[in-house]
């Protein structure tokens, strides 16, 4: 009988990019370069930032805050993330920019490709604050309604590393094994043509969507605030890189033996551990307000500032304290 899986082939070359400029042209429209077009990898990460914004939008509604703050803050959180995610490839990958036969000005073309995720995340992080400083909203609220979005984010980003032909784990005979042409300047020296790889970019699409589902449906039965739902995203998301981090291929600094990137999962875990325990001792029940205090819209417009909280969507802790019975609370 044959295996229903015997292999995972690598799409073809051509669609590593988007031929906008050839479609153009067959329209009549030569004004731009036939060769010009959109990277598919650049697509996919363009995907997932807006299914994470339409799902934090969602999320937020549920709060009674008007879902386009998220472009408000996204603005920051997408720019900021893309400089961060640069600057992080370039300093765990130094040779591939600096030193004989490199170009150090290289380092800027962001559009040849080399952004890291945790860079990202940093990046990311910071405009959020500053975004949440500028609009009002507390920034546990917004980082806790983005934390299953982000993980969508990922999965889609990490689908485009398929269309590009990289970051494969190690040798495999699994029915699942990637095809990688020997020709691919990142295939391991000394291997024969038509050996498999880990596909370890589709074990972190797996891992990020369970991972966002798993979010949904504990924030579901229990209301999950004050930023401990974005530490159980560190962690999780610290635990599936640490894992496929350890049997990728690709260069990598090493630190003590270990792979860079694995030390940054490890890190994500212990942050998201001690988020999650101090913010517990901190805060046992519910925001108050999605707000920050004195920021909330009816105060600043001159309108009854507790007109929101009556929406059937707010959560708040105001609603939790007259319950009885702690099933209501958590529903």
């Amino acid at each position: 009988m044959t295996p229903l899986l015997q292999s995972i082939p690598s799409p073809p070359p051509e669609w590593q990019q988007v031929p906008v400029g050839q479609w153009l042209h067959s329209i009549g429209l030569t004004f731009v370069p036939a060769g010009w077009g959109i990277q598919t990898y650049a697509l996919c990460i363009l995907a997932g930032i807006v299914v994470a914004a339409v799902l934090t939008g969602w999320r937020l509604r549920q709060r009674g805050v008007e879902a386009g703050y998220v472009i408000d803050i996204a603005v920051w959180a997408v720019l900021l993330g893309i400089v961060a995610a640069r600057v992080f490839h370039v300093v765990s990958h130094p040779d591939d920019y600096f030193g004989p036969g490199r170009d150090p000005l290289s380092a800027l073309y962001i559009w040849e490709g080399g952004i890291a995720i945790f860079g990202s995340l940093i990046g990311g992080a910071i405009g959020i604050w500053i975004g949440c400083r500028q609009t009002g909203l507390r920034f546990t609220t917004f980082v806790d309604a983005l934390a299953p979005g982000l993980l969508l984010a990922q999965a889609f980003g990490r689908l485009g590393n398929w269309f590009n032909h990289e970051l494969y784990g190690q040798p495999t005979a699994l029915p699942w094994g990637l095809e990688i042409e020997a020709t691919n300047p990142a295939f391991p020296v000394g291997l024969p043509e038509g050996t498999l790889f880990h596909p370890t970019f589709a074990y972190e699409i797996v891992w990020n969507v369970l991972g966002a589902a798993l979010l949904l449906w504990i924030d579901r039965r229990r209301d999950v605030q004050w930023g401990r739902l974005v530490a159980l995203y560190l962690i999780w998301y610290g635990v599936g890189r640490s894992m496929f981090e350890t049997i990728r291929v690709d260069p990598s600094e090493l630190i003590l033996g270990i792979r860079i990137n694995v030390w940054m999962a490890f890190l994500a875990i212990a942050v998201g551990l001690v988020v999650w325990i101090v913010q517990t001792r901190r805060h046992p029940g519910l925001e108050p307000s999605p707000w920050q205090p004195g920021r909330e819209p009816g105060t600043q417009e001159g309108v009854d500032s507790d007109v929101y909280t009556e929406l059937p969507e707010s959560r708040t802790q105001d609603e939790a304290e007259p319950a009885a019975d702690p099933a209501v609370v958590t529903r």
